[in-house]
């Protein structure tokens, strides 16, 4: 059921939906297991790679999206590689690129878990390619220690955005009640975050009670079962249902709308996809934060890109534009509307040169 809602919002309507569902297609055919390819690898510039969990995830279906409009716009040959969840497929799949590509590549890759990176990264630099990392790697793998072939880590700080999340949960239930809580995969960095700042509102908001806290893995599947389980164990004591990711609040929803109380009990994600922009407009979700996808999928391979080209030196680059926050949108019932006429309605126009336009400050450990 969860995977029908969300097949259903990928095709709901025309244009952006169109081509991510084009691209999500694709993923039919390459040379590799589970990997798209533009053409044959037969081209003077790098091949750009971008490596994701899975592409019927409509966040990482819109990064691919964003990775393809990438390379359109230089010509270049483009490949996407999924992990399903699996760290060694992950690993195993960027290395095989590599060996495919003699190196010359550009990769954009958001690790299955933080201790991914470190084998990823040397692999590229063993064989000459550039890395850009995403979202998780651990807090002493730096890009200046593998210069210039680790050009950058793009993260988002989740803690206050966690936060903001929980806040708007609370305020949605009136500032009193029990919630229940969907966090992501245990070691997976953002996870580790937004768990943080959801405790920080907590903490804050002493009349409101968390009845309990479970990993969902970032899988709506579980997600659904575990919220189920909530259902029957604390009924009406749930007030609210705080998750890590707009999937699993999906699938919190989904099982809401089972029980009859969907709209009544107030849900926060975070990732800002189409489905849950939508659900905050029809009164299901209260709030969700977006981290924007494409440009994700599409800058990453960006900066790989103009580093490996010679576009700039990484090595003469601040530490701010090597390990930056990236900017989230909150976004809530009052600006749901728009940011959806406005990102998802619209197909977004991106300058893929203004490469450090939307640093927010250095990563901080």
């Amino acid at each position: 059921m969860v995977k029908k809602l969300i097949d259903h919002a990928m095709n709901r309507r025309v244009g952006r939906r169109d081509f991510l569902k084009g691209a999500a297609a694709a993923g039919a055919v390459g040379a590799f297991p589970a990997i798209i390819t533009r053409s044959a690898f037969a081209s003077e510039h790098p091949t750009v790679v971008n490596s994701i969990r899975s592409l019927s995830n409509p966040y990482h279906a819109t990064w691919n999206a964003g990775g393809a409009a990438f390379a359109n716009s230089v010509g270049a040959d483009y490949v996407t590689l999924v992990t399903e969840g699996n760290s060694e497929k992950g690993i195993a799949d960027i290395k095989a690129i590599l060996a495919k590509t003699g190196g010359n590549c550009v990769v954009n890759v958001d690790p299955n878990d933080a201790p991914d990176a470190r084998p990823i990264v040397e692999a590229c630099k063993d064989a000459g390619a550039y890395v850009v990392t995403q979202w998780n790697k651990p807090a002493d793998l730096h890009p200046w220690d593998y210069d210039p072939n680790y050009v950058a880590h793009i993260s988002f700080d989740g803690v206050p955005y966690g936060k903001a999340m929980a806040e708007t949960l609370i305020k949605a239930m009136g500032g009193k009640g029990g919630i229940v809580a969907l966090g992501g995969i245990e070691s997976n960095t953002p996870a580790i975050a937004r768990k943080a700042g959801l405790m920080q509102a907590l903490e804050a908001n002493p009349d409101v009670e968390l009845l309990d806290f479970q990993v969902a893995n970032w899988s709506e599947t579980e997600a659904l079962e575990k919220t189920n389980a909530w259902l029957t164990q604390f009924g009406d004591q749930i007030s609210g249902i705080w998750a890590a990711n707009d999937g699993m609040a999906l699938a919190a929803v989904e099982a809401l709308r089972a029980d009859g109380r969907a709209g009544t009990v107030p849900v926060t994600g975070i990732d800002g996809i189409q489905l849950a922009v939508e659900a905050i407009l029809n009164g299901e979700m209260a709030g969700t934060v977006a981290w924007d996808p494409f440009w994700q999928g599409g800058m990453g391979l960006s900066i790989g890109y103009h580093a490996k080209t010679g576009g700039f030196d990484p090595t003469t680059e601040p530490k701010d534009h090597r390990e930056f926050y990236g900017k989230g949108v909150i976004i809530t019932a009052d600006s749901a509307q728009s940011y959806f006429d406005n990102n998802i309605a619209a197909e977004p126009t991106l300058d893929w040169n203004d490469i450090w336009g939307r640093v927010n400050g250095q990563i901080v450990y």
